[in-house]
């Protein structure tokens, strides 16, 4: 089983470590190994929830240069949340314990693109594809609000509402960043270079890391 780390700043400063290694191209691809693997078999103890975009490219064990057990994954189209996601997240923090959520949002996102192009046209796409834009538009009207009507200005508007929503919604979350055993981070990744930039923290980790 994996040790966890002990604080939230430790778990992003392992993230961030991970990533540095990765745009460097001297990954270590830490616990891939078979004894690795079948030591968590009986269970799983992961430093970090990662709640990310769907997009094939962002790939979370990769681009933080992670292993088995070392992070619990939960990936929706735009990173848009819904009971499941909440849920998903609550049992990564709350029974897996995991000090960190990270939300991560990356530059020429298509849910951003489409949801700015319906909000422009005033024309939704098809099908359930609908229930994504309808999810993202907020972050779209808001942004405009701001003066900030570029789609990579957009998505860091969005990672920072999904961040705040998490905190809103999630009662069991905001307990757990208010206790100080939690931290959420919103990160946008550069699809580009490989590099992540914050866009904004709540909880332990701004102050320790």
């Amino acid at each position: 089983m994996s040790n966890a780390p002990l604080s939230p700043a430790h778990a992003y400063e392992e993230l961030r470590a991970g990533n540095r290694r990765f745009v460097e191209n001297t990954p270590r691809h830490p616990n891939q190994d078979a004894d690795h693997r079948a030591s968590l078999a009986p269970g799983q103890r992961p430093f970090a929830v990662l709640f990310g975009c769907s997009d094939s490219r962002l790939a979370a064990e990769i681009i933080f240069d992670q292993g088995l057990g070392d992070l619990f994954v939960v990936r929706t189209a735009g990173q848009v949340t819904g009971p499941e996601v909440l849920g998903s997240i609550e049992y990564g923090v709350s029974v897996l314990g995991a000090p960190l959520v990270i939300v991560l949002g990356h530059d020429s996102c298509g849910a951003v693109t489409a949801a700015r192009q319906t909000v422009i046209e005033g024309s939704a796409p098809p099908g359930f594809l609908r229930d994504i834009v309808e999810r993202v538009t907020p972050s779209v009207l808001s942004a405009r609000a701001d003066g900030k009507t570029e789609v990579d200005e957009i998505v860091d508007v969005h990672v920072q509402r999904t961040t705040d929503l998490l905190l809103e919604r999630s009662t069991v979350l905001s307990k757990e960043v208010e206790a100080g055993r939690c931290a959420i981070v919103g990160l946008c990744y550069h699809l580009t270079d490989g590099t992540v930039r914050e866009v904004g923290s709540r909880g332990p980790v701004s102050q320790q890391a």
